[in-house]
């Protein structure tokens, strides 16, 4: 099973930690361009795109509080927060985004989103500064701090044949399911976590565990880490209660037809997932039609968990039948 590069996993920029000094940022900040986020991570669009503006917009020189998010055609790219402004959600555009500015804005969102709630330093409790344009915070007392992200598995188990196992949050709307997810603890490797989220969950044994691929998910600073691994068919599941609401074995065939069928539910009706768990199921605000009871709702094209939904539809059935000829190819940027 092959997973096409998830959506917020592209980027063209030149990150390269050299390029971080006051120096550089010094000399190339006349010829810098700059994007503006609101308080929440919402970012400015012009027609729909995203607004870069030239730095001089923003100053004759690098506002405090400004991010460095990397090079492109050797012309600095910058993020800094904006209260005046009201942006839009990367949740909601990214499946729009070019590969530069896909992966640009993960990161403007990652970093503004980290300083938000970094203010003060983990080991003395001083007020601490952003330092390395922008890539760390330092404190008064030479503390340094770097960037966090918090590790998550997010799993498609299956039988080893045509069968897949989706599940639902209490808070999810009506028909709304998804693969399962949870964070990486302390002290375990990634396919322990596999292993101890699918049964906590579902009650399930799983094997034969096996990477695919990953996406950054800064909402507030997950990394989705993406696996497939195997049940025994017909394994009966058990919801962990206040945790999952529903677990089903659902057939490629039906998974077929839910990506073929492309309605999506609002995010109105909104994600409330309990705040230990990452936020990797939320589905963007997509156009569509309201959802029936009987349909199968899936996440949005901006997620990695769409993504290996597509590429485990994409299979053939254990008696060699592909996706049937009539169906066209769908790609996640589009909707």
């Amino acid at each position: 099973m092959r997973l096409e590069l998830p959506l917020l996993s592209r980027g063209t920029a030149d990150r390269d930690e050299t390029l971080r000094t006051a120096e550089h940022a010094t000399v190339g900040w006349p010829t810098a361009r700059v994007i503006r986020l609101d308080p929440s991570g919402g970012i400015e669009l012009d027609g729909g795109n995203p607004r870069w503006r030239p730095a001089a917009d923003a100053g004759a020189e690098i506002p405090p509080g400004a991010v460095l998010l990397g090079t492109v055609d050797g012309v600095d790219h910058w993020a800094l927060t904006d209260a005046s402004i009201s942006g839009s959600s990367l949740r909601d555009i990214g499946a729009d985004l070019d590969d530069t500015d896909a992966g640009l804005l993960v990161t403007a969102v990652a970093l503004l989103t980290w300083h938000r709630r970094s203010g003060f330093c983990p080991t003395c409790g001083a007020a601490s500064r952003p330092t390395l344009t922008g890539w760390s915070r330092t404190c008064p007392n030479g503390h340094q701090e770097f960037p966090r992200t918090d590790p998550a598995v997010i799993v498609l188990v299956h039988d080893g044949a045509d069968n897949l196992v989706l599940a639902r949050q209490p808070s999810w709307p009506a028909g709304r399911y998804s693969v399962l997810a949870g964070f990486n603890e302390a002290g375990e490797s990634l396919e322990a976590t596999v292993r101890r989220e699918i049964l906590e969950e579902v009650g399930v044994q799983v094997d034969d565990v096996r990477y695919l691929g990953s996406q950054p998910w800064p909402f507030p600073r997950s990394l989705m880490i993406a696996f497939t691994a195997r049940a025994e068919p017909e394994a009966t599941l058990t919801p962990q209660d206040g945790e999952i609401e529903q677990a089903r074995w659902v057939s490629r065939a039906e998974l077929r037809r839910a990506l073929q069928r492309d309605t999506w539910v609002s995010r109105d009706a909104k994600e409330q997932a309990a705040p230990h768990r990452p936020a990797a199921e939320v589905a963007p605000e997509l156009p569509g039609e309201a959802p029936t009871s009987d349909e199968l709702l899936l996440p949005g094209p901006v997620s990695i968990a769409h993504r290996m939904l597509q590429a485990w539809a994409a299979q053939r059935t254990a008696d060699g039948a592909g996706p049937p000829e009539h169906e066209p190819a769908r790609h996640g940027g589009e909707h």
